[in-house]
């Protein structure tokens, strides 16, 4: 039975859930702060479970479309409960969400990045029906490192095309197995520039991040790992344009 269904039959005044985030904007391995304000209804309700979910947009979950979200992939999640919430009560809850390093990101260098979404939805079980009623878009902002290295392909005269999170329930496939510690990540695709002679083609870079580091693989190859206490530049821009070249030349 629906929720919305079965808190019709405890009354006219249904209780209500509402999800506040501290910031719309958060970063990739940074915590999420959230409000999840309660309201209670005409009835004393027994809540079996509070649940605040990280859901990205995952590229093969959707059946067709650019930017839909469906079915979107739950990257991390916190749980309540149980608990009662009484009739015409307001109950407040604070609850932190710890980001992965590995969460992906929206926007890189400002800009919202086509194909990628991210929103915390709200769950509400009650009697065995589940109601994920309150889901709030938010953004994630690429890391310094991250943003920088958008900056280098640039400069290499790569175009950005759009970004898909890849799902995998089997292990991960063997060119990505450098340091794994989930089963999905995000892709970049980035068009070649018209110098490379690859005309049409795309450049599938995946970027597996850490506290200290991250590996870039450049098109499924084995990935060139860069460290946050060097971020030089142009030693960095040598080393992509080194690893890449050394894998994409012809």
């Amino acid at each position: 039975m629906a929720l919305r269904t079965f808190l019709r039959t405890l009354g006219s005044n249904a209780p209500s859930v509402d999800t506040v985030t501290g910031t719309g904007r958060i970063l990739p391995g940074a915590p999420l702060d959230l409000t999840v304000h309660l309201r209670g209804g005409g009835a004393d309700l027994d809540v079996e479970r509070l649940r605040l979910e990280l859901v990205v947009r995952a590229e093969d979950r959707e059946a067709d479309g650019s930017t839909a979200w469906n079915n979107p992939y739950v990257v991390t999640a916190v749980t309540e409960g149980p608990f009662r919430l009484p009739a015409g009560a307001h109950l407040t809850r604070e609850v932190r969400v710890d980001v992965p390093w590995t969460m992906p990101f929206t926007h890189a260098r400002g800009e919202r990045l086509r194909g990628s979404r991210v929103a915390v939805r709200t769950e509400l079980a009650v009697d065995g029906a589940v109601d994920r009623g309150d889901f709030d878009e938010i953004e994630v902002h690429a890391l310094p490192a991250q943003d920088m290295l958008f900056g280098i392909y640039e400069d290499l005269g790569f175009r950005f095309h759009e970004s898909e999170v890849k799902v995998f329930s089997q292990p991960w496939p063997e060119r990505y197995r450098s340091r794994r510690s989930t089963d999905y990540w995000q892709e970049l695709d980035f068009h070649f520039p018209d110098s490379w002679d690859y005309k049409g083609w795309e450049l599938e870079t995946v970027l597996i991040t850490f506290a200290d580091e991250l590996d870039l693989h450049p098109g499924g190859n084995p990935p060139v790992t860069l460290s946050y206490a060097d971020m030089d530049r142009e030693k960095w821009a040598q080393a992509v344009e080194r690893h890449v070249r050394r894998h994409w030349n012809r």
